[in-house]
């Protein structure tokens, strides 16, 4: 961090600020946590001791209600402080990688446009996305958000019908324009036993394939172990997946921490990278002038925007029709 304080030296004067609300908020929810963990010990120890269980409950009923009032305040002083972090910090710390770069931190990708993204084959149920930063690297524009995307499913026990939410995706959707409009779709997926399985059938049995989508088989033996690809046109998928492509996607694969999921459709491309950190989060029980926080929100920006590099999307080989 010190060497985007240097580059921006307001930046320091902003988290000084922000460090003095973020010591009332810390201390708020302590006193908080500490009323209501000393209101459950009395209502406790009275119902043991038994000769004093309306004394401990009025008493520990009091104290919880003080905990109550603390976390109201607590909660209203985050959402402030949250939001000063990341219109003062973050947007602040963007302009030392690129001055193109901008956060709209209430807003992330639509919900439509994650499903026609076709990055994954399963609709959720409940979405939620924030932390959208874009921006122009070179002459390729690209944005990317935070998202997680559910769908649920549920089972019949003996006392009634049980939810269960599982994880579509939690992590990142990338997207920049890959100045080509493609005719068709071409989705490369992580080679996990399903997809396996589903590519092993495609090829062997493509009568038993309900997609529109066909495996695309590729010459690239790296490419291939990591990735199963689908297309709904063979020919352009080739010209879009060339061998320094795969190289770079192979790449790009390598750096993230899981693998990714990779989409061609319209003139845009989709990547999506699981990940379990919320990034771009303010610290609340640690000193923003010493923690790391803001050095791994500008790696993963860094690492976005090295995207357009790592894919050579500036060079222009193609046009728009």
């Amino acid at each position: 961090m010190a060497e985007e304080t240097a580059a921006l030296p307001s930046l320091q004067t902003v988290l000084n600020e922000l460090e003095v609300q973020r010591k009332e908020l810390s201390n708020l929810k302590i006193k908080a946590y500490l009323f209501l963990a000393s209101g459950i010990t009395l209502i406790a120890i009275g119902a043991m001791l038994g000769s004093l269980v309306i004394a401990g409950a009025i008493c520990g009923g009091i104290l919880i209600i003080f905990s109550i009032v603390f976390f109201s305040k607590a909660g209203q002083k985050f959402s402030d402080y949250r939001d000063q972090f990341k219109q003062r910090v973050v947007s602040s710390a963007l302009k030392s990688i690129d001055q193109s770069l901008k956060i709209e931190y209430k807003y992330g990708l639509p919900e439509n446009d994650f499903i026609n993204s076709q990055l994954f084959t399963q609709r959720p149920d409940r979405y939620t996305s924030e932390d959208q930063i874009y921006g122009n690297a070179g002459k390729t524009q690209f944005a990317f958000s935070e998202v997680h995307a559910e769908y649920k499913t549920e089972t019949q026990t003996k006392n009634g019908r049980q939810e269960h939410w599982h994880t579509i995706l939690k992590g990142i959707v990338f997207w920049a324009d890959f100045n080509k409009n493609f005719n068709g779709l071409t989705v490369v997926k992580p080679k996990d036993m399903g997809n396996a399985l589903g590519a092993w059938i495609s090829d062997k049995m493509p009568i038993f394939s309900s997609s529109s989508k066909q495996l695309v088989k590729l010459e690239s033996p790296e490419f291939n172990k990591a990735f199963v690809t689908y297309s709904t046109d063979q020919v352009e998928a080739r010209y879009i997946l060339t061998p320094a492509m795969m190289e770079r996607l192979c790449e790009l694969n390598d750096k993230s921490g899981a693998t990714i999921s990779v989409s061609f459709i319209g003139s845009y491309v989709y990547i999506a990278f699981p990940l379990e950190k919320d990034y771009f989060e303010p610290p609340v029980f640690k000193s923003l002038l010493t923690t790391k926080s803001l050095d791994e929100d500008l790696s993963i920006i860094r690492f976005m925007y090295s995207i357009i590099a790592e894919l050579d999307l500036n060079t222009r080989i193609w046009g728009k029709e």
